[in-house]
């Protein structure tokens, strides 16, 4: 064997009679010196081989000790934190703190095998774990593991070999066009204070934390539009409430109706009165819908307090905030509005996801298919007919 450049690795035979080999790998600590060992040279020099391919790949391991709970903690606060919102980086701590590292810690990165990981998630499903929840701890360890293998600690992401749990899509109840009526006149003869916040959700599909987020300066009246530019979240871990911005679809210029510009007419005049009322004790923060004093409010206080009463009041069925959003949708597309339109209004990242949730509340849709079929049938009769006439 021909003498190897540097790094490339030397085999030397060691005193007991077996072969060793000496190479250099480049880790996320940097350089490092490794060996393989065998009782023949050829076996050595196999092993070698195949050990500088996979250095060349970039699959090469880095099997110094270090643990999945070491590996997760570096990741969160070198790869996550600062590139997902506060709200995202929050949730996956949780996961890799209450999850993952208690169950798969100790275990070295190298070690982990799907057998392992498989194991973690039936025991959650039967302490009692939601699948969705399970399946949040999957996405959170594949993502990590796909880091990992990036950095070239471990040869392949052992998550991608495991089953997560299988989630059943949440049904989607939202209001009829008669309800949505009843619902909208409801908030507006009682002079609910949330009127206007009812009318932009269920006239523009915004997500809750989207419209508490909402802020003056994103509201052209004249133009009837508003600029969703953030939104408001809690913190899972007791963090408080906090503005952060939305994904790149999310980030959206959303048309108002002239129903929801009267609204937000009447919420203005009103929001004045109470910054008048309130005086020096009023935090003023721009926000379009806030507390009585300014500040910004809780959405889980707005649902208990005053939308779930109102419901009631109307006489309507319990549904969640979030279906007057899934309202929004499928009275536009039952209506005959272009999916694509409807992608745009409610900042999916594509309309694979809105047609995949809402398909089926668009009969329209499968109205004008049919009937697009049955004119073409019928031109073909009569393109055969014109030829037979004319023969």
């Amino acid at each position: 064997m021909g003498k190897r450049g540097n790094g490339e690795g030397s085999i030397s035979r060691r005193k007991n009679g077996t072969w060793r080999a000496e190479y250099v790998v480049y880790t996320a600590e940097g350089r490092k010196r490794k060996t393989v060992y065998g009782k023949t040279r050829a076996e050595v020099a196999k092993k070698l081989n195949k050990a500088l391919s996979q250095r060349e790949d970039g699959l090469l391991c880095d099997d110094e000790g270090l643990t999945v709970g070491e590996y997760l903690e570096r990741w969160l606060e070198s790869s996550v934190k600062g590139n997902v919102s506060p709200r995202t980086y929050t949730n996956y701590r949780l996961q890799v703190r209450r999850h993952l590292t208690p169950a798969l810690g100790r275990i070295k990165l190298k070690d982990l095998t799907p057998f392992k990981v498989q194991g973690l998630y039936r025991s959650k499903l039967d302490a009692g774990l939601s699948n969705a929840s399970v399946r949040y701890t999957h996405a959170v360890l594949h993502r990590a593991l796909k880091q990992a293998v990036k950095w070239s600690l471990v040869p392949r992401n052992v998550a991608e070999a495991v089953d997560p749990p299988r989630v059943r899509r949440e049904e989607i109840t939202p209001l009829s066009p008669e309800q949505a009526r009843v619902f909208l006149a409801a908030a507006r003869e009682a002079g609910d204070r949330f009127e206007a916040l009812y009318v932009v959700a269920l006239t523009c599909g915004l997500r809750q934390g989207e419209l508490l987020g909402l802020k003056w300066s994103d509201v052209d009246l004249g133009a009837k539009t508003l600029r969703v530019n953030r939104q408001l979240q809690r913190h899972r871990d007791g963090g408080g409430l906090v503005f952060s911005e939305p994904k790149n679809a999310s980030r959206r210029t959303v048309p108002l109706t002239t129903t929801a510009v009267e609204a937000l007419r009447r919420h203005g005049r009103r929001q004045t009165e109470e910054k008048m009322k309130a005086g020096s004790l009023y935090e003023d923060n721009g926000l379009v819908f806030a507390s009585e004093i300014g500040t910004p409010l809780d959405a889980q206080n707005v649902v208990n307090r005053s939308f779930k009463p109102l419901l009631r009041r109307a006489g309507l069925p319990s549904i969640r905030f979030h279906d007057l959003r899934h309202t929004c949708a499928t009275l536009l597309l039952a209506k005959g509005v272009h999916p694509k339109f409807v992608q745009a209004l409610l900042g999916h990242a594509s309309i694979s996801i809105t047609m995949d949730l809402y398909s089926h509340w668009a009969p329209a849709m499968g109205d004008q298919t049919a009937a697009a079929m049955q004119d073409i049938l019928q031109e073909d009769r009569s393109e055969n007919k014109d030829e037979n006439d004319a023969a």
